[in-house]
Parts: structure tokens; C-alpha cells; sequence
């Protein structure tokens, strides 16, 4: 029996946590919240320009997230049954802590908090965490044209708000899932590991596991 009815798998850019949650809630049969991320128009703009673009892109992102989650939370009680989604629904509020300065992080912190209220917070949050060497090599890998300037230190940045927001919120379960030597994608073995640490039971607070 699985333990929890709403998961959150979450990790920086290139960590695999839309194909890990894709592939747990087919496990489980669960309903799947994917992040519409490349609908975006102002993304690859970003990635060229990212401080004359920053504002646009979060901003963007936080109306398509809004308008999902309205959406979904209307129509369903994510308690009530298995939910997966592949973003922790305080995103656009990390990023934006990332790629924003001054007044407009605090102009973004306005509108985040008036748009998004009262969100769910998930049974379990589920970090994938790669280096940034292994990031590049994945986004890389998966050819996107636009998130081919993405630096290490970018990926670095994200890392340590997430991070952050972890220690702020040790009254979740979070478990921060070592990748780094793990194929779970490909390789059976691996996914298998992944799944069955999942299945687990965890208190509250941070969990980091290295399988």
C-alpha cells in the first residue's frame, strides 16, 4: 500500500524529476500535475537575456501555474486519492528568488501571495539532486536549443534556494533522492531502488538517501 495520496517530485533543470514522477504515478495509477513549462514563450528569450527577460518568464510561469492548479484543486481533493506532480506548487517563488532583483522580486512576492493562497503542501516532497556536472551532461543529452547556455553556476544558485526552503520547512517530509550514480530510466534496477524507498514511511523533516 502506498503511504501517501499526494507526492511532490521536484529537482533542478535536467535532475529527471518530470520522467520519475511520470513513472511512479503509472505505478501507482495516480493522477499526474505536470509543469507546462515549454509553452512558455518568454523561456528561450530568458536564456539569452536573462536579466531583461526574468520578469516576463516568472511571471509567465506563475499565471500557467496558477490557472492549473485553480483548475485541478477545484475539480479534486488531491488527499482523496494518488496525485503526482513533477513541481513543488511554491516554485515560481524559488526561481523567481534566483532570477530576480530588488523591487521586482519584491513586486513577484506581491503577486505570488495575492494568486496563490491556501496551497496544498505535499505528503511527501521528493528532491532529485545531481550535480551540476551531471546536469549539463543531461541537458545536453535531451538537446533543448534554448537551455544549452545554462552555466554551472546558475544550476548552483537553484540548488541553494531549494535548499533553503528545505531547512525553513522541516515540518514536511522531504526526501532528497542521491542521482548522481542512479539510472532510473533505463535501468530497472535502479528504478526499482527508487520505488521501493519511496513506499517508505518517513517523519517529518529532511531525508537524504543514497542508494
Amino acid at each position: 500500500m502506498f503511504p501517501y495520496n499526494f507526492i511532490t517530485v521536484d529537482g533542478n533543470t535536467g535532475a529527471g524529476k518530470t520522467t520519475l514522477a511520470t513513472m511512479l504515478a503509472k505505478e501507482i495509477n495516480a493522477q499526474l500535475i505536470l509543469e507546462e513549462f515549454v509553452e512558455n514563450p518568454f523561456l528561450p528569450k530568458f536564456y539569452a537575456e536573462p536579466e531583461r527577460y526574468a520578469l516576463s518568464t516568472e511571471l509567465y510561469f506563475l499565471i500557467d501555474r496558477v490557472e492549473q492548479l485553480q483548475d485541478r484543486l477545484a475539480q479534486q481533493d488531491i488527499f482523496a486519492s494518488p496525485h503526482i506532480a513533477d513541481y513543488v506548487f511554491q516554485k515560481s517563488l524559488l526561481y523567481a528568488k534566483a532570477n530576480l532583483k530588488g523591487d521586482e522580486y519584491l513586486l513577484f512576492e506581491r503577486i505570488f501571495h495575492k494568486v496563490l493562497t491556501n496551497l496544498p503542501e505535499p505528503e511527501l516532497l521528493i528532491y532529485v539532486h545531481s550535480k551540476p556536472d551531471r546536469l549539463v551532461r543531461n541537458i545536453q543529452k535531451r538537446g533543448r536549443d534554448f537551455e544549452q547556455v545554462v552555466q554551472k553556476s546558475y544550476l548552483s544558485r537553484i540548488e541553494e534556494i531549494y535548499f533553503d526552503y528545505f531547512t525553513k520547512n522541516q515540518h514536511l517530509r522531504i526526501l532528497i533522492l542521491e542521482a548522481d550514480d542512479l539510472d532510473f530510466v533505463t535501468n530497472e534496477n535502479d528504478y526499482q531502488k527508487v520505488k521501493n524507498t519511496v513506499m517508505q514511511s518517513f517523519e517529518q523533516g529532511i531525508h537524504r538517501v543514497k542508494l
